[in-house]
């Protein structure tokens, strides 16, 4: 099968060395791809916001399946295009990945379905709005309400950096995006990523996924699009995992369907466990970055029978398996970010590390000739198998120090929640 992968970041390089494993997969297209996706694929300059260009190209290379990585596609109706051209597609419709379009939206679906999730107002007005969050107090979280490259979520700590993060909202700091803001409790527990792949009906949980989303060692400094992530994570025991299924996941794919906009692809769900059981914090609606690398380490079944079950209606006769090891990735990023990374500079060896236990997936890389270049703020995803969280851990940052990068760096303690776990359940009481 001729296969194309759209997307340029980590979740997209993870998805295109999980396909390329497969012996179904005769020939592979990343579009645009990076430096890493150009080892286990074609990468092809195609403007994936022109969904006429892409039908053209998937029609003249005879690609029987499409994969779409990232959420702006899909919000702006790549997969609609495709399947009116007949081409199986794994990724939600327009209308479904409002889920992640609209905050605002994912509220009201969460009040249809009787969702568990943290109390909310949505505003349109910024007088509203900081009347709202000065009657409610702090913590109190601000979300503008569209799509925002995740940095439009702020966790305010007191009434001062709420009422900034609101007047940033109005104000344009997030372009249309922030003209309507939604403002939520505090929920205070330990957030978690639970992936279910969908078919429209079908719904399979797949293993649950930890992110680190604070830039510093410590979950120090400000919010990033995530600095490392390990999987299974042990906070979300079969216990909560079911009732996740139950109480979130289900009803609200069953809500999807009955208001005619059917739910396929695969469903992100940011979790936080509280002392009252899960609450969905939000939901995405493609794999996670870097939750998606330690996925894909992990999955044992093959790839494009996975993919291509969720775009084909199929999933329940390809329900995936994974391995029981521990995936645990590193994040190396550029000097600079979260804020402007440092571009250009050059990476040394990447890529020799790569084995059955370790890959370095890349996010942010471009090739110039022999040379790996940085070229965004999240750069390499380290990633690795381990026996235990600890042992993971260790083969990462083993494979780091052989990395010579002098502009980037990452944070020392990735996996640390699991890794205390493990450190306990070995401690006699």
């Amino acid at each position: 099968m001729r296969i194309l992968v759209i997307g340029s970041g980590g979740r997209e390089h993870a998805l295109a060395w999980a396909i390329a494993r497969s012996p179904r997969a005769t020939k592979l297209f990343v579009a645009p791809g990076n430096g890493g996706t150009a080892k286990v694929a074609e990468n092809v300059a195609l403007d994936v916001s022109d969904a006429a260009a892409v039908v053209a190209f998937v029609r003249a290379e005879q690609i029987g399946l499409v994969v779409v990585g990232p959420e702006q596609p899909a919000v702006d109706g790549i997969v609609d295009a495709l399947r009116a051209a007949g081409i199986a597609t794994f990724g939600p419709s327009q209308a479904a990945a409002e889920l992640e379009g609209s905050k605002a939206f994912t509220k009201l679906i969460c009040d249809e379905a009787n969702v568990p999730t943290a109390r909310y107002g949505h505003f349109e007005d910024e007088a509203s709005a900081l009347a709202y969050i000065r009657k409610q107090g702090a913590p109190i979280v601000i979300k503008a309400d569209g799509l925002a490259a995740g940095k439009g979520v702020t966790v305010a700590m007191s009434l001062a950096e709420a009422e900034t993060a609101v007047r940033d909202c109005f104000s344009g700091a997030f372009g249309t995006s922030g003209h309507r803001v939604v403002i939520e409790e505090f929920l205070d527990g330990e957030e978690a990523s639970v992936f279910a792949l969908c078919d429209g009906q079908a719904v399979v949980l797949l293993p649950a996924v930890q992110d680190h989303k604070r830039v510093g060692t410590g979950d120090t400094g400000p919010n990033t699009g995530g600095m490392g992530a390990y999987s299974p994570a042990p906070v979300i025991t079969r216990e909560i995992a079911a009732r996740i299924e139950n109480e979130i996941i289900l009803p609200t794919v069953r809500r999807m369907a009955e208001r005619g906009t059917p739910f396929t692809g695969v469903l992100f769900a940011g979790i936080m466990v509280t002392r009252d059981g899960p609450k969905l914090i939000e939901y995405n609606v493609r794999f996670g970055d870097p939750e998606c690398q330690v996925l894909m380490l992990r999955l044992q079944s093959d790839a494009v029978d996975m993919l291509e079950a969720v775009a084909t209606g199929t999933l329940l006769s390809h329900a995936p398996r994974f391995r029981p090891e521990v995936a645990l990735t590193v994040v190396m990023a550029a000097e600079g970010y979260p804020g402007t990374p440092k571009k250009g500079t050059e990476i040394t060896g990447a890529d020799a590390l790569d084995s059955e236990t370790l890959v370095v997936f890349h996010a942010g890389t471009k090739r110039d000739g022999e040379r790996l270049l940085a070229n965004g703020g999240r750069v390499l995803n380290v990633t690795a198998l381990g026996s235990s969280a600890a042992e993971a851990q260790a083969r990462a940052y083993a494979a780091i120090a052989q990395i010579t990068w002098p502009e980037g760096f990452c944070r020392s303690d990735i996996g640390w929640r699991a890794i205390a776990r493990e450190m306990a359940q070995k401690t006699p009481d």
